[in-house]
């Protein structure tokens, strides 16, 4: 259980760098369009900020509980 919340993680993670990818390809083009991937690559990296943080929460309680 503890694997797949490390590579959510990280799935989160890829779709970070493929908004800032999309960013960079539309900003010149379409901005309005641009501005959405950057609320995608802003929320992407706060949840693998939370994500992580909550998995070493539940890592570390379970380390507590175990004798």
């Amino acid at each position: 259980m503890i694997k797949i919340l490390r590579y959510t993680e990280y799935l989160y993670l890829a779709v970070a760098v493929v908004s800032l990818y999309k960013i960079g390809e539309l900003w010149s083009v379409d901005q309005n369009q641009a501005y959405i991937f950057i609320f995608f690559a802003v929320v992407s990296v706060a949840m693998f900020l939370f994500r992580r943080n909550y998995r070493k929460r539940f890592e570390k309680r379970q380390d507590q509980e175990k004798p």
